[in-house]
């Protein structure tokens, strides 16, 4: 089961003006299943967007940059499960491309104002048949309050829907950040695997709205690790409506700094999500680095970290073996290293120092923290002012069947 996570409530997801969402049962792999979501919006919505780096990137991905840059406004999302359209070539591209002249037709904008997003198994045609036959219920279904069924309509392997919501005030006026997301297995940066959806009534500029994104996916997304795979169809959405009613913000505005501030949390929370609902996760920790020189170094021992099959399934097992957690920090590649200035915490415990073994270091403690279902691991390496985070899960024998059995 997730660890400390359950679906958000209906009403906690607040809705956002300018956005309505719906959903429908088209059966694109499983039958009575939502696996179909339009996202429509109000002209004039800003939109921003970050994707994978993987160079087999999925065909919407290819469509949604070309979209995206074409410069005439994006008016819908139209999102599918149980089909990632990666791995299909020219004609995952005709494919994706024919739900959106679908959708754009019903909607009557043009097909380069429509963003298509997939997610599912990698090198099967996408049935765009049964997309489009499942439009006209996606489209009736529209409603502004509709985010929870959103949500469970971008799941794949996910056990439990993920949304957040939060408000704050801009001008005098109520501004609203909702966000869904889906992810639990192949998570990895740059990002992790996993499609998510932020959307603002908040007024915007362009350059702003970019910015906003690259702030908040760094603070997030692109800390979370499952099982250390790059998706071909990793996506961030960041939408603003301009409707809150406030004058338009620039990075030079103060409240913008507020809303920088109220989107990255819903970013952060919804990325600790899809930690947390892993495959087969049973523990939820995070990797915490500090005193390095820099973040790329810290980065990248935390990384060693939280990739380690060794280490995932010695927290799964509870079994303090934390000889593991030196060994990755040694491998990590920062060459110039003095392991005898590192201190290493499970907890508030410390295991080593002076490059081994801490001598008020007793394992039944250690013990005691792996037993929990939180659990921080902090790595000091005394060179250094530069912090880095990173969250991820254990490995569990429910993670080998989840994915030996995926396609069945």
């Amino acid at each position: 089961m997730p660890v400390n996570l359950v679906a958000p409530e209906a009403r906690s997801l607040l809705p956002v003006a300018g956005v309505e969402l719906g959903v429908a049962e088209a059966h694109v792999r499983k039958p009575n299943r939502k696996d179909v979501l339009v996202v429509k919006l109000a002209d004039g919505t800003r939109v921003s967007g970050v994707f994978t780096l993987n160079r087999f990137c999925a065909a919407p991905v290819l469509i949604c940059k070309q979209h995206l840059a074409a410069g005439t406004g994006i008016r819908a999302l139209l999102v599918n499960t149980g089909n990632a359209n990666a791995g299909t070539g020219n004609d995952g591209l005709a494919r994706a491309q024919q739900t959106c002249e679908a959708l754009a037709t019903a909607l009557q904008c043009q097909p380069e104002q429509i963003l298509p997003f997939s997610t599912g198994v990698i090198m099967e045609p996408l049935p765009a048949e049964r997309i489009i036959a499942g439009l006209p219920q996606a489209i009736a279904n529209l409603k502004a309050d509709n985010w929870a069924d959103a949500a469970e309509a971008i799941m794949t392997t996910d056990i439990v829907a993920k949304g957040v919501s939060r408000q704050l005030e801009i001008g005098g006026n109520t501004v609203t950040v909702t966000g869904i997301a889906k992810g639990s297995g192949m998570i990895h940066p740059n990002m992790a695997t996993m499609l998510g959806y932020i959307a603002t009534d908040a007024a915007v500029s362009q350059p702003a709205l970019d910015a906003l994104i690259q702030h908040a996916v760094n603070r997030s997304f692109n800390c979370i690790t499952v099982d250390g795979d790059t998706s071909t169809n990793d996506a961030l959405v960041l939408l603003a409506t301009g409707q809150a009613g406030h004058a338009e913000l620039t990075e030079a505005d103060a409240d913008y700094l507020a809303l920088r501030e109220a989107v990255t949390e819903v970013a952060m929370l919804l990325a600790q999500a899809i930690v947390r609902d892993g495959e087969g996760a049973t523990k939820f920790m995070t990797i915490q680095v500090e005193a390095g020189q820099d973040e790329a170094e810290c980065r990248q021992i935390a990384y060693a970290i939280a990739h380690s099959p060794l280490i995932k399934t010695a927290f799964f097992a509870s079994d303090p073996n934390l000889g593991r957690i030196l060994a990755a920090i040694g491998y990590a590649g920062v060459a110039d290293l003095d392991v005898s200035k590192l201190k290493l915490y499970l907890g508030d415990v410390l295991v080593a120092e002076q490059g081994g073994r801490a001598a008020s270091y007793v394992e039944a403690d250690g013990a005691a923290v792996m037993q929990q279902a939180e659990i921080l691991v902090r790595v000091v390496l005394g060179r250094g002012e530069a912090s880095a985070r990173v969250w991820t899960c254990d490995f569990s024998y429910d993670y080998v069947k989840i994915n030996a059995d995926y396609r069945s």
